[in-house]
């Protein structure tokens, strides 16, 4: 899905080269191993190369550094839906690429799997905290939609049926992504996990039979 973040060489305080996209790329990764509530400030200043009074000042206090990091997530999945989805011309095929890319992701990092960003870190804050949750609902809703728009124009070419709820499919497509996010992080195997991917794409864009005439 997102792209790998390239950590930036730590330094005392704001660095004369400071890029505030490769530093919250770093936060990103440091919140993604630990999770929002374990990270400290120490280690998000030392992960961005920033002393405390520079990270505050370029970013706010922890909160909203956290909730940048997901902005920014939410900018490399809608990429990674417009990219993936349109790869194959056919909807299994797109759907079963799409879902590669995500396990490319979820079963890597510096201490293992760690499925994804957002799923594994802001449902536990969700619960109570209105701005995290606010968050999170939009990119599940981005989710959806890239989704629904790939299903839609499967729909349109005659792969699936006319009178398919692309809706609901979508987010039974998305349910899959989020389980696979899980599931990686909990430690399954790839195999385990493509084949999850697979059945849910064969499900929702079957392979037809072609009708030939005798």
């Amino acid at each position: 899905m997102a792209e790998k973040a390239l950590i930036p060489a730590k330094t005392r305080g704001r660095p004369k080269s400071y890029d505030p996209d490769r530093a919250l790329w770093a936060a990103l990764e440091q919140f993604w191993a630990g999770g929002y509530a374990a990270t400290s400030l120490d280690e998000l200043a030392a992960s961005t190369g920033m002393n405390r009074p520079s990270l505050y000042a370029a970013f706010g206090d922890k909160k909203a550094l956290y909730l940048k990091t997901l902005t920014r997530f939410s900018a490399e999945l809608r990429a990674a839906l417009g990219r993936d989805l349109y790869a194959k011309d056919d909807m299994a095929a797109a759907l079963e690429q799409f879902y590669a890319g995500a396990l490319d992701f979820y079963l890597t990092g510096p201490d293992g799997p760690r499925g994804c960003f957002a799923i594994c870190t802001a449902t536990a804050e969700a619960a109570n905290d209105a701005e995290i949750r606010a968050a999170l609902e939009i990119i599940l809703k981005e989710i959806d939609e890239g989704l629904e728009a790939r299903l839609r124009h499967a729909q349109s070419l005659g792969q699936i049926d006319a009178d398919a709820d692309t809706s609901a499919l979508a987010k039974v497509a998305a349910a899959t992504l989020h389980s696979l996010a899980v599931r990686a992080r909990a430690g399954e195997s790839r195999e385990t996990l493509e084949k999850l991917a697979s059945q849910t794409a064969q499900l929702i864009a079957p392979k037809r039979k072609e009708n030939k005439g005798k």
